[in-house]
Formats: C-alpha cells, sequence, structure tokens
C-alpha cells in the first residue's frame, strides 16, 4: 500500500524521505549510546562517593 504511493511520488520527495530516515535513524543510534552512558556511570560507583563537599570546611590547609 504505501509501496505504491511512494513510487508515483517524485524523485525529490523520496530523497527527502530517505534522508528523514537516515537522520532518524543515527538520531535514535545516538541517543541508545547517550543512554548507555548515563547508565554505566550510574552502574559503576565512584571513588569519592561516600566523600562530602563539607568535610573539610573551616579546616586550614595542613591541619
Amino acid at each position: 500500500m504505501t509501496d505504491d504511493k511512494n513510487q508515483r511520488e517524485s524523485p525529490a520527495k523520496n530523497s527527502r524521505q530517505d534522508r528523514l530516515k537516515l537522520a532518524l535513524r543515527e538520531n535514535l543510534k545516538r541517543r541508545k549510546s547517550q543512554a548507555r552512558g548515563r547508565s554505566d556511570a550510574n552502574a559503576t560507583p565512584r571513588d569519592d562517593a561516600g566523600a562530602s563537599l563539607h568535610d573539610e570546611v573551616g579546616k586550614k590547609p595542613g591541619e
């Protein structure tokens, strides 16, 4: 059904459709990669995960 319609469209529309499909596919790949990176970062604990930024407040250097 859609194949018949696509064959009747002008070549410019087919080209545009192909570009849009490719852009969508690349966008999806990029988003999946970003999501994987975020989940990996959340899964691995950092060395300073338990350290507080305020542990050293009020102390002078060298104390």
